[in-house]
């Protein structure tokens, strides 16, 4: 058996069953994403590919959050004393790890479920759709705030997310930054099924192992039929997506965006702080 990796950020489970669950672990944080959660989410879900034992993946969050997307903080400003080409170079070496999940999560062979336990943001929400099932509670909320953010469409959601929701909703969420409810995608066709909150867990896991009993090798041909049709189409959506990505990210109207998100967050919680604490 290919060895379990020891992450900080995520906790590993191999059942005997052939299923496999991979768990943002950092509730404290909302499982935010940082630097290092995407490096271990990346060596989390190259292990799953290639371990022999793993036939079926979950991947889920522990705590009231599936993941409140990328951890934001206000960016050092880059140094005018660069180059354009150069502050380029370093925007896309920055994203280099994101891009390679976002890859290999278009080439995992086997099938990924993700289960919604909570709000979704961001890239948490993106690639739900490079998943083949999505499993939610009802009362897991989804919102992608990247206008807000000034920055662009990531995950290969330009693509996926018109298929699967059509171009209205599609829009409504990438371009207008609605919130969605977890009832709306599954009509939209976005989540697969809604299961109850209080036994989520567990319907889950039983259903994965009701897909781990087939023959691994018909749900990797499956699968690869399945990918094959995009596979090309979404590693060059990928590729652009990122490449856009870097240059939204050295501008000015980035680091405005951050900084105006950052502070509009920071007054929410103390006023959440000054609420609670007057009801005390």
């Amino acid at each position: 058996m290919l060895e379990i990796p020891d992450l900080e950020t995520f906790a590993i489970k191999l059942h005997s069953t052939g299923v496999a669950e991979i768990i943002f672990n950092r509730p404290e944080k909302y499982n935010a994403l940082s630097s290092q959660v995407y490096a271990e989410w990346l060596k989390a879900i190259n292990w799953a590919a290639r371990c022999d034992d793993v036939k079926v993946t979950v991947l889920t969050g522990r705590g009231k959050y599936y993941s409140s997307g990328k951890e934001l903080a206000v960016p050092d400003p880059v140094s005018e004393s660069l180059t354009y080409e150069e502050k380029l170079a370093l925007s896309n070496e920055g994203s280099r790890t994101t891009r390679s999940l976002v890859e290999a999560l278009i080439n995992f062979p086997k099938l990924l479920i993700a289960a919604v336990n909570g709000p979704a943001i961001g890239f948490a929400v993106t690639s739900l759709a490079l998943c083949d099932v999505v499993y939610s509670v009802p009362s897991a909320t989804f919102r992608t705030p990247f206008m807000q953010l000034g920055i662009c469409a990531e995950g290969c959601s330009s693509t996926l997310f018109q298929r699967i929701m059509g171009p209205s909703k599609a829009n409504e969420m990438l371009l207008m930054g609605r919130q969605f409810t977890a009832p709306e995608l599954l009509k939209a066709g976005f989540i697969g099924e809604i299961l109850p909150e209080e036994a989520f867990y567990e319907d889950v896991l039983k259903l994965a192992t009701n897909a781990a009993q087939f023959s691994l090798e018909a749900l990797k041909t499956t699968k690869k039929l399945i990918r094959d049709v995009d596979r090309e189409l979404l590693l060059k959506v990928n590729n652009e997506e990122f490449d856009r990505l870097a240059e939204k990210k050295i501008s000015q109207e980035y680091f405005d965006s951050v900084v105006r998100f950052v502070e509009d967050a920071k007054k929410k919680k103390q006023l959440k702080k000054k609420q609670k604490l007057s009801r005390l």
